[in-house]
């Protein structure tokens, strides 16, 4: 221990000895019990306020109570917040069932729009039905036409009573001179003195374009010139007719049977002919659509048409037409079935007028054949002797 540390020791036993011996002495005997008696009740005063106060510490935490504790409060607010979830729960809810009953509204409409344009027809689809029933009524109408000239050029072929080469052969051909000179006279017939002026149709009697220019030939001669095309292609003269003892003798009973088969084959040719004259004849009257079709192709409307016209302006309009094609890109899905339907049934109703046509023309070609093997047979039998029958 240093010289330092013991001096301080000593001096502060000192100090104490001395305030020990200077303290005074107690006024009252009882002195020191009173203060550790006023010490303990001081004690146990603050220890019972101090519990007080824990207690009300602890109350105002936990009592749930009391509404103002911190429990309380914190229970109030775990319940409003719980309530607050459960409000939100219910209106999200509540909103998805309202956005899934409008969208089942929706849907619903939806498919009650797509079923009706599924089964309503479409503008379009009446527009070719009324076309289509045109067409049936020009093609009745082309068969009665059809029937009309074949009454007219069968009799004059086989040069039947009345007819011009009823007469002779001679008779024939001054009736066909005179008839052409009158309806058909052209500038050279005039030129040579034949006929005064050139007529309305010069030459229409041996012209194609007589037959084939247009798909409806007009009412004011065009159908007759026609057929007078059609006479001048296959038949202009008919041979004179077999009348009398020619009939009757040997030669004219096999002459016969040569005009019967000569008679067969100007029928078939000129009834092939009658039939393209009576598809062009004008039979029906068009629609309106069918009209502005027409107006639409460059040509001039009319009022009534033929079967040819009707048929050809119901598939033109199918593939050069705007407003069809345009409705084709908007049209449903059943539309658009129904008019490919209506294509294959106009793509069969086509297949079997040409398939009528082919019969025709098989018929042609059989005849043909028909008269050159005839002719070759006949050929071969001319050179032979005529045979020695014994009795």
């Amino acid at each position: 221990m240093t010289k330092q540390t013991t001096r301080t020791l000593l001096l502060a036993a000192g100090v104490c000895i001395m305030t020990t011996s200077l303290q005074p002495r107690q006024a009252y005997g009882w002195g020191e019990a009173a203060v550790v008696a006023a010490i303990k009740a001081l004690q146990q005063f603050t220890g019972k306020q101090m519990d007080k106060v824990g207690g009300n510490i602890t109350n105002s935490l936990n009592d749930m109570t009391n509404p103002h504790s911190v429990s309380s409060m914190i229970r109030d607010a775990a319940t409003q917040q719980a309530n607050y979830a459960k409000g939100q729960v219910a209106a999200q809810s509540r909103i998805a069932d309202a956005q899934n009953t409008a969208m089942a509204a929706f849907l619903r409409r939806q498919q009650e729009t797509g079923i009706r344009d599924e089964h309503m027809m479409s503008p379009e689809f009446c527009s070719g039905l009324d076309s289509q029933q045109a067409t049936m009524a020009a093609a009745k109408a082309s068969r009665t036409a059809l029937g009309a000239i074949t009454t007219i050029v069968e009799p004059r072929g086989e040069a039947a009573k009345g007819t011009p080469s009823y007469y002779g052969r001679a008779q024939g051909v001054d009736a066909n001179t005179v008839f052409h000179l009158r309806r058909y006279c052209s500038q050279e017939d005039v030129d040579a003195g034949l006929c005064s002026s050139v007529s309305r149709l010069p030459n229409a009697d041996q012209r194609a374009s007589t037959l084939f220019m247009s798909d409806t030939l007009s009412s004011d001669g065009a159908v007759d010139a026609a057929n007078d095309y059609s006479t001048s292609l296959i038949q202009p003269v008919a041979p004179a007719a077999i009348r009398g003892e020619q009939a009757s003798s040997t030669m004219g009973r096999e002459q016969m049977i040569q005009r019967r088969s000569y008679n067969a084959r100007m029928s078939l040719a000129r009834f092939i002919l009658a039939f393209i004259t009576a598809l062009e004849t004008p039979s029906v009257s068009l629609t309106a659509d069918q009209k502005k079709e027409m107006q639409a192709e460059g040509l001039q409307p009319l009022d009534r048409a033929s079967w040819l016209q009707a048929m050809s302006l119901e598939v033109n309009r199918r593939v050069s037409s705007v407003s069809w094609n345009a409705s084709l890109q908007a049209m449903p899905t059943a539309s658009v079935l129904r008019e490919i339907a209506t294509e294959l049934a106009q793509s069969n109703y086509l297949a079997m007028q040409n398939y009528r046509l082919g019969l025709y023309q098989a018929s042609v070609g059989a005849t043909g054949i028909a008269q050159t093997e005839e002719a070759h047979m006949q050929h071969a039998s001319n050179k032979m002797p005529s045979p020695t029958i014994n009795p």
